[in-house]
C-alpha cells in the first residue's frame, strides 16, 4: 500500500485492508519494518498497488465513456477541487463508514483499488449505476423455464 497524506507526503508499507474505515487510525507496517501509526484524519487516500514504485496515482482520472464494471459509477471531489471517478460496489452499507473505496478507471494501471477516508473528500456524487445483477439474474431464470427439453429420461 501507499499511504498519501494531505500534506503531500506518501508512505509505503503494509496494512490490514479490513481494518479501513472501522478505527480512526491506520496501522501501517513500512517496508523498513517499523510500525507507523497514522491518524485517518491526515490521510488523503490508500493506494493498493501492484509494486512500490514511485508512480503510484493513476495516470487516468476519469472514464473514457461508461464503464463495464457492475457497481456505482461515482466521482470523488476533494477537498483540494481535484477530481477522481471509480466504480464502488452497489452497497450503500459500504459508503455509511469512514470512507469509500473505488476501482479506478485504469484497472491496468498501478493502482488496483483506492481507499478514500471522508475526511479527504468535499463531494460524493454517483453518475450512474452499471450493470444490475438481479436484473440478468431474473431474465437468464425466466430463459431457462422457456427452454424446451431436448434430453429428458
Amino acid at each position: 500500500m501507499v499511504v498519501a497524506l494531505l500534506k503531500g507526503e506518501a508512505v509505503r508499507g503494509y496494512l490490514n485492508p479490513a481494518q479501513l474505515g472501522h478505527t480512526e487510525r491506520v496501522d501501517l507496517l513500512t517496508v523498513d519494518g517499523e510500525h507507523e501509526e497514522l491518524e485517518l484524519a491526515t490521510v488523503r487516500c490508500i493506494y493498493f498497488v501492484r509494486e512500490f514504485s514511485d508512480d503510484f496515482e493513476p495516470v487516468r482520472k476519469a472514464f473514457f465513456s461508461r464503464p463495464k464494471m457492475d457497481g456505482l459509477w461515482v466521482r470523488l471531489k476533494f477537498r483540494d477541487n481535484e477530481t477522481l471517478e471509480g466504480i464502488v460496489p452497489n452497497d450503500l452499507l459500504d459508503l455509511l463508514d469512514r470512507g469509500v473505496q473505488i476501482t479506478p478507471p485504469d484497472i491496468n494501471g498501478p493502482s488496483t483499488r483506492i481507499f478514500i477516508p471522508r475526511t479527504a473528500l468535499a463531494e460524493l456524487s454517483v453518475l450512474g449505476v452499471v450493470g444490475i445483477a438481479r436484473r440478468a439474474q431474473r431474465v437468464a431464470a425466466a430463459g431457462a423455464e422457456a427452454q424446451p427439453k431436448l434430453f429428458e429420461s
